[in-house]
């Protein structure tokens, strides 16, 4: 998640039309898988994420600050599965722009998901808005540090996903994203990592440009494993359904993985979708995980779902979204 959402060039409207064609189309048809996952863990079958037993998995889970609120993760795991989230969002850092996350503590996270029945998403947040963004890394730099992190990942291929790195283009240079996230890729399979792989859309996630919308079936592709699930961010490009149901039925269409790996209610004072983010990815996509369960601060202070880290004392937006997780379900390995 970023503030600098939106090129500050084109208004608003612009975007939509932009990002939300009636007819927005993927470049080609993905190839079939060249093996199965289903020995491994989660893996994609059919345009969707299914679990080891073959049953999709539909995310209904939370984002988590962890990379600025290192103390809080583990008492907010068992909070969160209290709430009914089937699934986390933990935001990681590889040491270029925030403190280093050890393997020691992924090792943690990954015992604390297992025992609270929660699929965990481990993203590395240091590429946000490469090219945009001073400080910001690269995805090769990101896909070395889950190779890094190798011998804390395998064997917990059911129930964790590498989401290689967070909205890691901002609008500068977007036409980049598509051989970059292929070479990560790439590297954590050369490296023998067989876990799902979440690649985030660039454009600060929200994919306004169409990059990851048009050229996804052949990053699909290059997956030698086919296990690759595409994330969308919904902030404020996404403030009316139709958006919302365009930008879906793109992935529908072509029949690749989708899940909205970020959305809230609001921002920045326009109003989001997240109404039709929760129907339409639930019932079309593999659903979302929403942004986030405290710590967002100045404008971004109304995307917390709870108040200073108490789990009794939600938020407008959580109170919204801890509603509809009363419908999540946890994967079926658990």
């Amino acid at each position: 998640m970023s503030r600098c959402l939106l090129p500050s060039a084109l208004p608003l409207a612009a975007l939509l039309v932009t990002a939300c064609s009636s007819n927005p189309g993927v470049a080609d048809t993905p190839a079939a898988p060249l093996q199965t996952q289903a020995a491994a863990g989660l893996y994609v079958s059919n345009g969707k994420l299914v679990d080891a037993n073959g049953v999709p998995f539909i995310f209904q889970g939370i984002n988590f600050p962890h990379a600025w609120y290192a103390g809080k993760w583990s008492a907010a795991m068992g909070q969160m599965k209290a709430r009914n989230a089937n699934s986390v969002r933990m935001v990681l850092a590889t040491g270029c722009r925030w403190t280093k996350t050890e393997y020691n503590v992924i090792n943690d996270m990954i015992s604390a998901a297992r025992t609270n029945k929660l699929v965990l998403v481990l993203e590395v947040h240091d590429t946000t808005g490469y090219g945009e963004q001073a400080g910001a890394c690269t995805l090769a730099h990101a896909a070395n540090y889950w190779v890094g992190m190798k011998n804390s990942l395998v064997g917990h291929e059911k129930h964790v996903i590498i989401n290689i790195g967070n909205e890691p283009y901002g609008n500068v240079n977007t036409a980049a994203w598509t051989a970059d996230t292929k070479a990560a890729i790439r590297t954590l399979r050369s490296a023998g990592l067989r876990h799902t792989i979440m690649v985030d859309a660039p454009n600060w996630g929200q994919d306004w440009s169409g990059t990851m919308r048009t050229n996804a079936a052949g990053v699909f592709t290059a997956d030698p494993l086919r296990n690759t699930i595409f994330s969308v961010h919904m902030y404020g490009v996404y403030t009316t359904a139709s958006s919302v149901n365009a930008y879906i039925s793109a992935f529908v269409n072509a029949k690749l993985p989708l899940v909205v790996g970020e959305f809230a209610n609001t921002f920045q004072g326009s109003s989001v979708a997240y109404g039709t983010v929760m129907s339409d990815s639930k019932a079309r996509v593999n659903g979302y995980m929403a942004w986030s369960w405290s710590g967002n601060s100045g404008v971004d202070a109304p995307l917390d779902l709870v108040n200073n880290f108490n789990p009794s004392s939600p938020t407008t937006w959580g109170s919204l979204l801890f509603k509809d997780l009363t419908t999540a379900k946890p994967s079926t390995l658990f």
